[in-house]
C-alpha cells in the first residue's frame, strides 16, 4: 500500500500497538483518524502523529457501542473521505475460570474484543470497497490458536476474530472486491493489556502480574506495527508477531488437541509451587 495521503483508522490508538501503528502509519504520511476511549492518552497520540507533520483527527469511542461505531465511520467518511485501511485493534484483557466467571466481565470482554471487531467491520467495510484500494485488518492472538486456562473469555473473542476475519476474506476474493483483510496474531507486546486486566480473584497481585508479562513480552508495538504494516504491504492473510507467535501457530497446526493435556499438566504443577488453588 502506498500511504501517502491515504486515509487509515485506528482503534485502541491510546497505547500500544494502536498507538504505536497510528505513530508509523502518520510517518508514512496517511491521514489519520485514532479513537479510544481514554481521551488523555488519545490526545497524546495525536500529538506524536502530528509532530511528523501528519494529519490526525482524534475521536473519542467505545467499540462496544454498535451505534457509536456506526456513527463515527459516518463522522470519518464526511470528515476525510472513504478509509482505505482499517485497523480493529481495541482490546482487553480477563483472567478467570469459566466456573467463576462473571456475566458482567464476560460481557465487557466479548463486548470490546469480539462485537468490537465486528462493529468495525462492518461499519467501515461499504467505505474500503467504496475506496477501491482498501485494506481491513482485525487483531487476534496467539490465543486465537490454542486454549488457554484462565482465558476462556480471551479465547473465545479471539478465536472468533480469527474464524470471522478468515471467512470476509474469502467473501471479498468471492465478490472481487478491492479490499485486502488480514487477521494478525500477536504474541507477548510490552502493552499495558496485563496491567489493566480484569481478574476474577486476585491469585498473584496485579503488580506482580504485570511485572511478569513485561518479562515475558519480548516484542515492542513498534516492532509490532512494523510488522503489520509488512503484512498490509505483503496483502497477508495471516500476520504473526514474534517468535511465540510461530511456535503457537506450530502448536496448534501439529499438535491437535494433545497440546490441551500437556498444558494442563504445566499450569497444576505451576499452581501448586505457588501454594495456589488454579
Amino acid at each position: 500500500m502506498q500511504y501517502q495521503g491515504k486515509i487509515a483508522v485506528v482503534t485502541g490508538a491510546g497505547s500500544g500497538i494502536g498507538r504505536a501503528l497510528a505513530v508509523e502509519l502518520a510517518s508514512r504520511g496517511a491521514r489519520l483518524a485514532v479513537s479510544d476511549v481514554n481521551d488523555t492518552a488519545l490526545g497524546e497520540t495525536v500529538a506524536m502523529c502530528e509532530k511528523t507533520g501528519a494529519e490526525a483527527h482524534g475521536y473519542h469511542l467505545d467499540v462496544a457501542d454498535r451505534a457509536a461505531v456506526l456513527a463515527h465511520a459516518d463522522a470519518v467518511t464526511s470528515e476525510l473521505g472513504e478509509a482505505n485501511l482499517v485497523v480493529n485493534n481495541a482490546g482487553v484483557a480477563l483472567m478467570a475460570n469459566v466456573e467463576e466467571m462473571s456475566w458482567e466481565d464476560l460481557d465487557w470482554l466479548m463486548g470490546i474484543n469480539f462485537w468490537g471487531v465486528v462493529h468495525g467491520t462492518k461499519a467501515f467495510l461499504p467505505h474500503l470497497i467504496a475506496s477501491g484500494d482498501g485494506h481491513l485488518v482485525n487483531i487476534s492472538s496467539v490465543f486465537g490458536f490454542v486454549g488457554v486456562p484462565s482465558q476462556s473469555a480471551y479465547n473465545a473473542a479471539k478465536f472468533a476474530v480469527r474464524g470471522f476475519t478468515e471467512a470476509l476474506r474469502q467473501e471479498m476474493l468471492i465478490a472481487g472486491h478491492a479490499v485486502a483483510v488480514s487477521c494478525v496474531h500477536p504474541g507477548g507486546i510490552k502493552t499495558n493489556i496485563a496491567r489493566d486486566a480484569r481478574a476474577a480473584r486476585d491469585l498473584i497481585p496485579q503488580e506482580e502480574r504485570s511485572q511478569r508479562f513485561e518479562k515475558a513480552a519480548r516484542t515492542t508495538p513498534e516492532k509490532a506495527a512494523q510488522v503489520i504494516l509488512r503484512g498490509v504491504d505483503r496483502k497477508s492473510p495471516r500476520i504473526l508477531i514474534g517468535a511465540d507467535a510461530r511456535v503457537f501457530d506450530a502448536t496448534a497446526r501439529l499438535s491437535g488437541a494433545r497440546y490441551q493435556r500437556v498444558v494442563a499438566t504445566v499450569v497444576r504443577r505451576a499452581g501448586k509451587r505457588l501454594g495456589v488453588e488454579l
